[in-house]
């Protein structure tokens, strides 16, 4: 099983990069992850919000193949508590799948991702900087693995 995460935007602060480098490598102990970062398209005054993302989303689609199993990270998505990511994950698992996580630009994800999607997860119902999402996944695809695997890092 393998795991990507493709998230419009490169040039994150400091602390995120610091925080995805930390759970990629602690998520190498149970599956190759890596993270694909494509670049914002360059917004005008005048522009088109909708081409901006339909462009965004062709680039992030071209990445995708359709064996992979597809989750869209969407603020209108389906709300997932922690034991039910493990549950997933372990299903997954089971199956091969190889898993694409896809975070959108600062407008959200292009429609044609979200029809490509397999799921739509809302990661939460807060508000919270477009960076952090990238952290909350990759420290709960690491919290899912680490119940799997009966590791302490997961408290009850």
């Amino acid at each position: 099983m393998q795991c990507q995460i493709i998230a419009v935007g490169n040039k994150m602060p400091t602390w995120c990069e610091l925080a995805c480098d930390e759970y990629l490598s602690r998520l190498q102990h149970f599956m190759k992850c890596t993270l694909i970062e494509l670049p914002t398209q360059k917004r005008h005054k005048s522009g088109n919000v909708a081409q901006y993302k339909e462009e965004e989303g062709r680039k992030m689609l071209q990445k995708i193949t359709p064996q992979h199993e597809v989750i869209a990270l969407e603020v209108t998505g389906q709300p997932w508590a922690t034991p039910k990511v493990a549950k997933m994950l372990s299903g997954w698992q089971q199956q091969g799948k190889d898993l694409v996580f896809l975070i959108g630009g600062p407008d959200g994800l292009a429609p044609a991702c979200l029809m490509r999607a397999n799921q739509q997860w809302s990661l939460s119902a807060l508000t919270f900087p477009h960076a952090l999402a990238r952290v909350v996944l990759l420290e709960q695809l690491y919290r899912g693995f680490s119940m799997l695997a009966n590791h302490p890092y997961h408290r009850e």
